[in-house]
C-alpha cells in the first residue's frame, strides 16, 4: 500500500478538525483516510500546534540531525588524531 504523505498544514487541520468534532475518532479517521493509531501519534507530536509551530519543528529537527553528524564527525576525528598522537614513532 502507498504511503500518504501529509503536509505540516494538512497535519494541523486534520488535528484541530478532530479536536472540535463530536463524532468518535475511527469514525473521523476513516472519512479522512487516516488509520486511527497514526492520529493518536499525531497529535502526542504535534498536539496544540498550528501549522507554522509544526513547521518550525520539523526544521528544528531536521537542524539537529544536522548538528549531531557534525559532532560525530569531530568526535571522529579527535579520536583519530589521539590514536596518531599515543603511538611512539
Amino acid at each position: 500500500m502507498k504511503k500518504k504523505r501529509y503536509s505540516n498544514e494538512e497535519i494541523a487541520r486534520i488535528l484541530e478538525a478532530g479536536a472540535s468534532t463530536n463524532k468518535s475518532v475511527e469514525e473521523f479517521c476513516r472519512e479522512h483516510g487516516v488509520h486511527p493509531q497514526t492520529y493518536y501519534g499525531w497529535k502526542k507530536k504535534f498536539g496544540g500546534m498550528s501549522g507554522d509551530e509544526v513547521q518550525r519543528l520539523r526544521q528544528l529537527e531536521q537542524e539537529n540531525g544536522r548538528l549531531k553528524r557534525a559532532l560525530a564527525d569531530a568526535m571522529l576525528d579527535n579520536q583519530i588524531l589521539k590514536e596518531l598522537n599515543a603511538k611512539k614513532w
